[in-house]
């Protein structure tokens, strides 16, 4: 079990820059930035622009916000003043940024899009994290994301300080209800996988007493007690007492997981991490607005 959960440390290079260019050539499409070439022309004008918290939480995705700068413009300097997982306040400046306006403002929104997404998941995550200090439940992400963008949403769990469950269907077994009646039931289930996939955790998914019992007798790693009550949550404790690892899944809320706290079950996941939450507001104004003109 010393692989599981898993946290995300880094973005592979080669991720981050096809995600980039994936949402570049949806922003520009075949005519560019028109807007900017409208107003502005194509004579290179020097500016500084600063990225700034209009709220304060946890920040996440500054490496990948200073990326998209880079692969708009390579001429343009973009200086991180903050790192990632860090708690900064309301009007922090997060980045300042020198070159030709033209390529600021053609990688601003998807520049910011990817840091406040990022940002927000990173925040929800900590605040729960941080009321669950003392306790040895660990919040769990799910694979309820956005397609095509799950690495860069799982590494904002870990700057959260949560944890990430399977990254997708190849790296753990987690038989779920549909498996489970397709297969014949629990014990066949986890039987064949485990003789198909010796060295792969199995998880199992349960959502009566009956079956937490079943489960119990197989060679499963983890049973995930799915939609039970916070009372069958208790009782499916303390029917496992500590023979396997336990999972509490299904309806979870920040309220509901601080009460299984304390209930012994060693995981919680809450997909409502990544598929439902406020990006940070961050902004990004121009020298003139900051300082005023000088």
């Amino acid at each position: 079990m010393e692989y599981f959960p898993f946290r995300l440390e880094k973005i592979p290079e080669e991720l981050v820059d096809e995600a980039i260019r994936r949402a570049l050539e949806e922003d520009l499409g075949e005519e560019g930035d028109i807007t900017t070439l409208a107003t502005l022309g194509t004579t290179p004008r020097i500016k500084r622009a600063f990225i700034l918290a209009k709220e304060e939480g946890v920040v996440c995705g500054v490496d990948v916000m200073r990326r998209t700068f880079s692969l708009v413009d390579s001429s343009l300097r973009v200086e991180c003043l903050v790192h990632d997982g860090e708690w900064i306040q309301k009007g922090k400046v997060i980045a300042e940024i020198h070159g030709p306006v033209q390529s600021i403002l053609t990688g601003e929104r998807v520049a910011l899009n990817f840091l406040g997404f990022m940002s927000g998941i990173a925040t929800k995550t900590a605040r729960i994290v941080e009321k669950l200090q003392g306790t040895k439940l660990r919040l769990l992400d799910t694979r309820k994301t956005l397609p095509g963008l799950r690495v860069f949403e799982k590494y904002a769990v870990t700057v959260g300080g949560g944890y990430n469950h399977r990254y997708g269907l190849y790296d753990m077994i987690l038989i779920k209800e549909n498996h489970r009646v397709a297969a014949g039931g629990i014990s066949p289930a986890v039987e064949r996988a485990k003789r198909l996939y010796p060295q792969k955790l199995i998880e199992v998914e349960v959502s009566t007493l009956e079956e937490v019992r079943e489960a119990l007798g197989t060679s499963a790693d983890i049973l995930m007690l799915d939609n039970m009550s916070d009372e069958e949550i208790s009782r499916a404790v303390a029917i496992v007492s500590g023979q396997k690892k336990l999972e509490a899944s299904g309806n979870m809320t920040e309220e509901r997981i601080l009460r299984l706290a304390h209930s012994g079950v060693d995981f919680v996941s809450m997909g409502a991490l990544t598929h439902t939450l406020s990006p940070l507001d961050v902004s990004l104004l121009m020298e003139e607005f900051v300082y005023g003109e000088r």
